[in-house]
């Protein structure tokens, strides 16, 4: 449920559009996400899709054998279900005939957002339900009176030449500014933690601030976490399953990929990047948000100081 949910925030169509527009939407996501997710999200049936992608002249062998390979990890992963890894998964392959090594499958498995349930001890038990007794303090109140207030962050990634890259932002909810932005090939602590740090340096360490996000293992560490409370800052979460509860970085995310990646073929990481720095210097001083009175991140942060001002 909750990929059909992120599938359908990043789609520019919904389910009753055209089936073409849809075939066309979806093939943007190939290889991010399951081909049954896919299909499911829009409605629209397997066979269909998979005569849209191989009709397209730049497939090749390669692409369909990784379409191939996927639904067969798709189809042994639920058989399991859910509890075999890509070592197990690719022993059943290989009974079955189909030639495989572990490592390409838990490749295909990171694509597909495939991850296996763990054999639990008494610690990962526990763990597991303190981060159950995670709290959403925003609860999606996203008007927030002053700059430095309520912060949201999160991560998401691109593949760049077949490796991936990630992006982590962090966003100031009064102005909807990108506070600070960084692109990483690892998806880590390290990665949140510093962007965190230079956001917390630039903005000249507020006080009283929340810091919201989902609970990506890299936002619940103990490292970041420890990190937050040094700094005496309130860490509030989504709830599982619940994309909308961050739904402000969700929408940056939303128009970063529709306005600027996914209308750019990338030759190397550096391209990556500065189209990144390109776009988000663009977000936060020219383009206006209906939620912002149509002025720009910028612009509302100025306006803000100068009313300060006027009534200081």
């Amino acid at each position: 449920m909750e990929q059909k949910i992120e599938i359908l925030q990043r789609v520019n169509c919904t389910v009753s559009a055209p089936l073409q527009e849809k075939l066309q939407e979806l093939a943007k996501l190939h290889g991010q996400y399951s081909v049954h997710a896919l299909c499911e999200a829009l409605c629209v049936s397997r066979g269909t899709f998979y005569n849209h992608i191989f009709r397209r002249k730049e497939v090749t062998a390669y692409d369909k054998r990784r379409v191939e390979m996927k639904e067969h990890i798709q189809a042994t992963f639920d058989e399991s279900p859910q509890r075999f890894g890509a070592n197990k998964i690719a022993a059943v392959l290989a009974d079955r005939g189909v030639r495989t090594s572990p490592k390409y499958v838990a490749e295909l498995m990171r694509e597909m957002g495939l991850q296996s349930v763990s054999i639990y001890s008494k610690r990962d038990y526990q763990k597991s339900e303190r981060l159950a007794k995670k709290q959403n303090m925003l609860q999606r109140q996203f008007k927030v009176d002053e700059p430095n207030h309520v912060w949201v962050s999160d991560v998401t990634c691109f593949k760049v030449r077949g490796k991936y890259l990630y992006i982590c932002v962090i966003l100031d909810l009064f102005s909807r500014k990108v506070v600070v932005h960084r692109v990483s090939p690892k998806n880590s602590t390290y990665l949140v933690t510093s962007t965190f740090r230079q956001a917390y340096r630039n903005r000249n360490e507020p006080q009283q601030l929340m810091f919201h996000s989902d609970q990506g293992p890299q936002y619940t560490s103990t490292t970041f976490r420890k990190l937050l409370r040094m700094n005496k800052i309130l860490q509030s979460f989504s709830k599982s399953g619940r994309p909308h509860d961050n739904a402000v970085a969700e929408s940056f995310f939303a128009s970063i990929k529709r306005e600027e990646i996914y209308r750019t073929q990338y030759h190397s990481k550096r391209q990556f990047m500065k189209s990144v720095d390109t776009y988000i210097e663009f977000y936060n001083t020219k383009r206006p948000h209906s939620t912002l009175n149509h002025k720009t991140p910028d612009g509302c942060e100025l306006l803000h100081v100068q009313r300060k001002e006027r009534t200081g």
